[in-house]
């Protein structure tokens, strides 16, 4: 009765995440596409030096291969986010993953680097960028309590997949080269159709079961006599008819939302993100070409990429589990801003490693540097925004930190070719990512801290480091639930029985409100005109 109707415009009933059940699956799909978007383009530098002996062209150019897939999985966030919520997340990432796979095997029939850009580098990005970000959306839909720990079981697909195609690549080259290489790979990608597939969305029938038993239930309680409470129910269904015949014309829906940009810790946080992307990607992406240059065999340098993938494994997930604990979880920026610290001066010691052993160990710590920093990275930015508005704040997060991307590995690969010197690299990409740390925790604490202890919050606000995005939601809809109870009128041509009952029933309902006491001094114009007091309000619109 007082309930906000969808098919008005208004804002649906949000429908509680199942923290299971069917979202283990979407997890799992989640896995998958997490390990295909990140793992694949620096599994990918495994073909770099065939690359440049069938093309002749140095490494700053293959280079680009790379970059040119990680820009377009960040750079079409935005267009991810308007496909999202005009078509939802099932359509969209079937389509990429047809984009995807179709990308990998027009490049196994490419002959220059150029036609390698538009097809692996464009058109594998593009369809590895829509399976991606809805797969992340359907995430936080179908986890709340649960959903530090979900981030991070749905993030070790990163590692593992790593850990899978690193070696994989490495066999396909030595067997079928690299054109036959790229198209059992396209093959592979096919999977994201699969994983889209069990994208779907939360059932909308328990909602409609659950208004229907609520409304039954509001009818009893206003209308306790016998008989008089199925007249109660005939004028709900009479009012909701006649409120069908008045409906309003349908609300445009917002493709995109900029109103996320007036929150200090999104900008906080995008800032920071878009310096750390500059330095994070480099080592990975140089390790195997470093290690090849050093003297160690190819075999044995694309291993280096599994054992960080092996470590990755346990620290996503491990991570995970403590941010969702109750003492970190309001913390987990500067968890975050830890993790980010760890790996960069991981980088910086790591920088003068001349022999194979040295390189393992950097690649152990990065390992778990790198694990820490994939498993925080979209919790922390739910935990800013909500669920609500997560499917706008990550499609412009991407978009900005694509150009980031852009810069980063090929200047480093340029950088390379130039100075013929690692060294260099590792120091400039530890550097970009401690100054992201650093200025993430300082942020956080001077703009944000600082800020709440000077004004005091209001009665109602969403947690900062990781409230219920449930209850954020559930707020929404009350606000919503009033204006359309403003605009409420009864329906006509009910009968003079039905119109009695509901008569009585405003009576019994006045002579409450009316026992309830006078209104508190200062409590606002709002409360001191409607005669009742706050909880007695909140009873009322309820109904």
């Amino acid at each position: 009765m007082g309930r906000a109707d969808p098919e008005e415009g208004q804002l649906p009933a949000p429908v509680k995440p199942p923290d299971g059940g069917w979202g283990w699956i979407v997890l799992f799909g989640c896995f998958v596409i997490t390990g295909f978007s990140y793992a694949f383009p620096k599994a990918v530098s495994v073909y770099f030096k065939e690359l440049m002996k069938d093309f002749h062209v140095g490494y700053s150019d293959t280079a680009w291969i790379s970059s040119i897939m990680l820009a377009m999985l960040y750079g079409t966030g935005p267009v991810c986010s308007i496909m999202v919520n005009q078509f939802g997340c099932r359509p969209v990432m079937l389509i990429g993953g047809l984009l995807a796979s179709s990308g990998m095997i027009l490049a196994s029939f490419t002959t220059n680097i150029i036609e390698l850009y538009l097809t692996a580098g464009v058109l594998t990005g593009l369809g590895m960028a829509l399976n991606f970000q809805p797969s992340l959306i359907m995430l936080g839909t179908y986890f709340d309590k649960r959903r530090p720990l979900a981030n991070g079981l749905a993030a070790a697909g990163s590692p593992v997949f790593l850990s899978a195609l690193s070696p994989l690549g490495q066999v396909l080259l030595e067997k079928f080269g690299w054109r036959g290489g790229f198209l059992i790979m396209g093959g592979l990608l096919l999977n994201c159709c699969t994983c889209g597939a069990v994208m779907r969305p939360l059932d909308m029938g328990m909602k409609r079961k659950m208004e229907k038993t609520q409304d039954k239930y509001e009818a009893k309680e206003m209308l306790p006599m016998g008989g008089k409470s199925e007249e109660g129910i005939g004028t709900i269904d009479g009012t909701k008819k006649g409120k069908k015949a008045k409906k309003k014309p349908k609300k445009g829906k917002k493709l995109l939302d900029f109103s996320i940009f007036s929150n200090r810790g999104f900008i906080i946080y995008t800032i920071s993100k878009f310096i750390l992307v500059l330095g994070l990607f480099v080592p990975p992406i140089l390790l195997v070409n470093y290690a090849k240059d050093t003297g160690v065999p190819d075999t044995e340098a694309a291993f280096l990429l599994s054992i960080i993938g092996f470590i990755d494994i346990f620290a996503r997930p491990a991570c995970g589990m403590v941010a969702g604990l109750k003492w970190v979880r309001p913390h987990v920026a500067y968890l975050f801003s830890f993790s980010m610290l760890f790996n960069g001066l991981t980088d910086i010691c790591s920088a003068r490693a001349s022999n194979y052993t040295a390189l393992v160990m950097f690649c152990v710590f990065f390992g778990i540097s790198y694990g820490m920093v994939g498993a925080l990275q979209f919790e922390v930015l739910m935990a800013i925004v909500g669920s609500q508005k997560f499917s706008s704040a990550i499609g412009l997060v991407l978009l900005i930190e694509a150009f980031a991307v852009l810069i980063g590995p090929p200047s480093a690969g340029r950088l390379v070719d130039a100075l013929k010197n690692y060294e260099v690299i590792f120091y400039l990409a530890g550097s970009e990512v401690v100054l992201s740390a650093l200025f993430l925790a300082m942020a956080t604490y001077c703009c944000l801290n600082r800020g709440k202890k000077k004004t005091p919050p209001p009665e109602k606000t969403p947690s900062a480091g990781g409230g219920s995005d449930t209850e954020e939601a559930e707020s929404d809809v009350q606000e919503a639930e009033e204006h359309s109870s403003d605009n409420h009128q009864p329906a006509h041509g009910t009968d003079s029985s039905v119109v009695g009952a509901s008569e009585e029933a405003n009576h019994v309902e006045d002579e409450q409100s009316g026992e309830g006491g006078r209104c508190p001094e200062g409590d606002g114009e709002v409360l001191a005109r409607s005669g009742c007091n706050a909880d007695q309000t909140v009873e009322r619109d309820s109904f």
